[in-house]
């Protein structure tokens, strides 16, 4: 079953799906060390990892799985970043919320922007009763992210990941449908 990887627009972004035409954007976002620091993987050296990317947004949306969406500022197509909905199970009606934006953009309030459209998309479309989310606990600021979309802290995951070579824990977040403030 495919899922359309959806189109959506808030005052200031717009969602869409990614094109090859992204790379660049992707490449120069995730080789970034300041971007990648609290991720679970190192950043990309390599440009291949751009284009194994943008494979794998098609193949969440041919399998349907899930969506990723690139994320542009509306007033000049600026690339932010990108936000995804993955590990969609239809019948336990949930899924995972990521985002991951140009630290340029950072403390614009885009993150919560783009991840609230993505998450009204998601509960009207895929009619999802549990959406769940993870950060790593020494970024705070995803963390705040998270809470003012109405997230909440379910749990710590201890040393769950390698960071860096640096053993790390993250948060778990947890967002129910009667919760959901569209």
């Amino acid at each position: 079953m495919t899922l359309a990887t959806p189109i959506l627009h808030t005052t200031r972004l717009r969602l869409r799906p990614f094109t090859d035409a992204d790379a660049d954007h992707l490449f120069t976002l995730h080789s970034s060390t300041r971007v990648m620091r609290y991720w679970d993987s190192a950043p990309w050296s390599d440009r291949a990892r751009a284009e194994r990317f943008l494979t794998m947004c098609g193949k969440l949306a041919d399998e349907g799985t899930g969506a990723r969406v690139a994320i542009d500022r509306a007033s000049d197509g600026v690339f932010v970043g990108w936000c995804s909905l993955t590990g969609w199970d239809p019948g336990n009606r949930s899924a995972s919320l990521g985002y991951c934006l140009d630290e340029a953009m950072w403390g614009q309030g885009y993150a919560t922007e783009a991840a609230h459209a993505l998450l009204s998309w998601a509960f009207d479309t895929l009619d999802l009763n549990r959406v769940q989310a993870e950060a790593d606990t020494r970024n705070a600021a995803s963390g705040r992210v998270l809470e003012k979309i109405g997230f909440v802290r379910e749990g710590t995951l201890r040393e769950d990941c390698v960071v860096n070579g640096e053993v790390s824990d993250s948060w778990v977040f947890g967002l129910l449908r009667r919760e959901w403030r569209p």
